[in-house]
């Protein structure tokens, strides 16, 4: 009982305004609190994810499903993608895997054209497909570069302009492409990496405002090293590791799902005024 009246004490006040979401009494949601719930519900909406079977895509699918939209999700391998399907059925949400190349424009055209066909709308566009080969500048080759160039921002561009599409006709929607803090400053032998995601956030810019007459909201989270599979060789380097870490102002590796949270926001209604931003989820890494 004691507990009980120290709890009542804590978050209730006669000033509605003070009592963290509560109504005066302290015993139900206010409408504040209520309003800022609806404001992230995503019900009703259907995302579409690259990159979406595993890692950061896979995460970010989850959390958008588990906040009320219907998920496509695409890469290149179906058994992967069918268990991430899985989960988001799971949860209560539809889902379609579609197996694709987003390095290739026709594969491009065809998996929006599912989508659409499926669902009937594509309101969130995460990109987030991406490939990482560490090499020095001076060692990379054509291929090398036509590699990184097709799935790390080529992909990007005509995903959101095939999407892009669909929403105007819309009337509205919600972008979000997945670039990196190397972005904004590349790290030792990740130069055409550092290059591809410079690009991904200029074209976020661009692309806010040249469709920001038509609502639509592009902007871009930037991650710092996340604990997928494509970090493993550092993770697996205690020197490099260490290096890494005093370079962070959390001194941690990021979980995928930091990156959720983010997300929803970006794809909410709560992000009605923000596009053409690039938000930093780095653990300071970038400060």
């Amino acid at each position: 009982m004691a507990s009980k009246r120290k709890y009542e004490r804590r978050f209730t006040s006669r000033d509605p305004k003070i009592n963290h979401g509560m109504d005066p009494a302290g015993t139900k949601p206010s409408g504040l609190m209520m309003r800022m719930t609806n404001t992230f519900d995503l019900s009703g909406k259907v995302a579409l994810v690259t990159g979406g079977s595993r890692g950061i895509g896979k995460a970010i699918a989850l959390g958008l499903a588990e906040a009320g939209a219907d998920v496509a999700v695409v890469s290149r391998t179906l058994a992967d993608l069918e268990k991430t399907a899985s989960e988001i059925s799971r949860i209560g949400r539809r889902s379609l895997p579609i197996a694709a190349d987003v390095g290739k424009k026709d594969n491009i055209d065809n998996l929006v054209a599912k989508t659409l066909a499926e669902f009937g709308q594509i309101n969130i566009l995460v990109n987030n497909a991406a490939m990482f080969m560490p090499r020095a500048m001076l060692d990379a080759d054509e291929k090398y570069w036509d590699q990184y160039m097709s799935v790390d921002l080529k992909s990007y561009f005509f995903m959101c302009q095939a999407v892009g599409r669909s929403m105007i006709k819309l009337g509205a929607g919600n972008i979000i492409n997945i670039a990196s803090v190397n972005g904004i400053r590349p790290n030792v032998n990740s130069g055409v990496y550092a290059i591809c995601k410079a690009g991904v956030i200029l074209m976020t810019k661009a692309l806010a405002k040249e469709w920001g007459p038509y609502n639509i909201k592009v902007n871009a989270i930037a991650p710092g090293v996340v604990e997928t599979d494509m970090s493993k060789p550092l993770r697996e380097n205690p020197e490099r590791l260490k290096q890494h870490l005093q370079k962070t102002a959390l001194g941690r590796i990021i979980q995928p799902q930091e990156l959720v949270g983010t997300a929803i926001l970006l794809a909410s209604d709560a992000a009605s005024s923000i596009t053409g931003q690039i938000i930093a989820v780095d653990s300071g890494e970038s400060i």
